[in-house]
């Protein structure tokens, strides 16, 4: 991370690196069950960093309705993800549809959080802000990358606690 990185891009960073491994889980050629397995871990730690470094500076200066709307999606995602991750048989006919679904309800979350959040923090806070806010997002989702915060059992208990994905 150089020091003039800022948030925002790593945001859209960790965006292009999910739509690269829903990709490879899409492909028969791939290793399938490890770019499920990165996924989960990179889905739950940025929506986790994101949650407690970014949204909390937003929420002071967005309509909290849009804030609570994208911590809903992530609860949504992490739902979506736990259905994939219980499919005994990669390549089955449920591996593909909940795999869709998953595609599905990550694009649309990607979608709505870059035209609205982040075309805000963009619009709202300082370069310096945001560069500010680099670090505390790393942090926070590298810590929770090194915890394996993506595996199966934590996101089963994420799910049943209602907690913040």
């Amino acid at each position: 991370m150089t020091p003039s990185q800022d948030v925002v891009e790593l945001i859209l960073d960790d965006h292009r690196t999910l739509e690269d491994l829903l990709r490879m889980m899409r492909r028969v050629e791939g290793d399938r069950q490890a770019a499920l397995q990165e996924f989960a871990h990179l889905v739950i730690a940025h929506g986790e960093a994101e949650e407690s470094t970014v949204y909390s500076l937003l929420a002071q200066c967005e309509d909290t309705d849009t804030v609570d709307h994208a911590q809903e999606e992530h609860q949504e995602v992490a739902r979506v993800l736990l259905a994939l991750l219980e499919v005994p048989e990669i390549g089955s006919a449920e591996w593909d549809w909940r795999l869709k679904q998953l595609a599905a309800v990550t694009s649309r979350h990607i979608d709505e959080e870059e035209r609205s959040l982040l075309n805000r923090a963009c619009e709202r806070l300082t370069q310096r802000c945001r560069e500010e806010l680099t670090a505390g997002f790393a942090t926070a989702r590298g810590e929770l990358l090194r915890a394996g915060c993506g595996a199966v059992d934590n996101v089963r208990r994420m799910v049943h606690a209602g907690a913040p994905a």
